[in-house]
């Protein structure tokens, strides 16, 4: 039967930033016939980060081009540890604690991908086929074929030889490559994808794949995502930034994609969405000479909450970040929950004291943090520049109970712009 792909991924891949290096050959397999492939995803979390969009959206590209794709979970190599990028070995995860993480992963993965049609995605659990492999027969039907000279080149296991790598770790590359060869006689799945970090596990399955009589395996891989500075994209001030919307909730989700720089929104914006590349080049061709309107960020955070929290998180978010510049600015604050509220003033600085009724504003400011002295606070109180609840106050202003907002919060202001989250305990 003849296919024809709906695009050509390594071009698409290619103009939105996505692609790092690949095996020769499958540009013209992915022309010609619907090519399967496969992304594994580590069970170290029980939730995937925005780090881990990157792989995800591999196989939504794949998916999108009329290919079908993997979605592997690592039940069995995550008993193992991946060494890729590590500078010291991993702790180890109960059995309990890997399933659960399993569990939670799965359902996420399970959001991005379509399960139905000529092409529809598949879920796998590499402790299927690993739960009844026996040291033996592994070491003398797989590991046979690689040699520890090709092993040791990698530089997973080069960046760690001086400091001491285990036989656990050091195996991690031959377990990887059996889930390629199974995959490959089993699945008929012929691509593995993943970060560039990734290649030289990739490599060992293709080659693994090839000794054992096999051909026309193949790998892409994408860059590794950093920041401006180098650092690991995908993490904030309190750690990473996480798709469960319990551990970050879809209104810190909108602000981090919000509140990136120019360069930053025109470089993400192509990686995180699926919006075509001539909308994608119109939105930074308005930008440009509008920066301070913010519209590329906006959409890139519109795009990427809606792609992993939905339309109803979305609108919420964006009312949340909406809400300081409201008509009733206090009203609607005193209307949110208690989560709901500390999201809004996530980026505050904050302090706490035991009891503020009574108290002066001046020692208030000087107990809390907001200043550090008396005598710095009654300098901003006479320059007319602090605010409880965004109105000015005075010298001899004096809490009530009435001030508190949900019986616990106050904000503070000593310049205009800046939030100052004070709760009583």
């Amino acid at each position: 039967m003849s296919f024809t792909p709906h695009f050509d991924l390594i071009e698409e891949l290619k103009w939105r930033g996505l692609h790092h290096q690949h095996i020769p050959g499958i540009e013209e397999a992915l022309s010609t016939e619907q090519i399967t492939g496969y992304v594994g995803f580590d069970p170290t979390a029980d939730s995937l980060h925005i780090g881990n969009l990157v792989p995800i959206i591999l196989l939504v590209h794949l998916q999108r081009a009329g290919h079908k794709p993997i979605a592997l979970v690592g039940g069995a190599t995550g008993m193992v540890g991946d060494p890729s990028g590590k500078k010291a070995e991993r702790s180890l995860l109960d059995i309990d604690t890997l399933n659960h993480n399993l569990n939670c992963q799965k359902k996420q993965l399970e959001k991005f991908l379509r399960f139905e049609g000529d092409n529809a995605a598949e879920m796998a659990n590499n402790y299927d086929w690993f739960k009844d492999f026996n040291f033996l027969e592994f070491i003398r039907d797989i590991g046979k074929h690689i040699t520890v000279n090709y092993m040791l080149a990698k530089d997973s296991v080069k960046n760690r030889i001086d400091d001491g790598i285990s036989f656990t770790e050091f195996s991690y590359q031959l377990v990887q490559g059996y889930d390629f060869y199974h995959l490959y006689h089993n699945n008929n799945c012929k691509l593995q994808m993943g970060g560039s970090d990734q290649w030289g596990n990739i490599v060992t399955g293709t080659e693994l794949i090839r000794r054992k009589g096999g051909n026309s395996a193949y790998a892409i891989t994408a860059p590794l995502l950093t920041k401006p500075d180098g650092s690991k994209f995908g993490k904030s001030e309190g750690g990473n930034v996480w798709l469960d919307k319990e551990k970050t909730s879809p209104f810190i989700f909108y602000q981090f994609w919000k509140n990136q720089s120019d360069a930053e929104a025109e470089r993400l914006i192509k990686i995180f969405t699926l919006l075509d590349k001539e909308t994608i080049d119109g939105l930074i061709a308005d930008h440009k000479g509008n920066e301070h309107l913010r519209g590329l960020q906006t959409r890139l955070a519109q795009e990427a909450t809606r792609w992993v929290h939905g339309e109803e998180e979305l609108q919420k978010a964006e009312y949340l970040s909406g809400i300081l510049y409201s008509d009733d600015v206090m009203g609607n604050l005193r209307n949110l929950d208690e989560s709901d509220f500390l999201d809004v003033f996530s980026g505050a600085d904050q302090g706490s004291v035991t009891e503020v009724t009574g108290k002066n504003i001046v020692d208030v400011m000087a107990e809390s943090g907001l200043t550090k002295s008396k005598g710095e606070a009654k300098r901003a109180v006479q320059a007319n520049s602090v605010a409880v609840n965004r109105e000015k106050v005075t010298e001899d202003y004096t809490f009530s109970e009435a001030d508190l907002i949900q019986h616990k919060f106050i904000l503070l202001q000593k310049s205009k712009k800046k939030y100052f989250l004070l709760t009583v305990n």
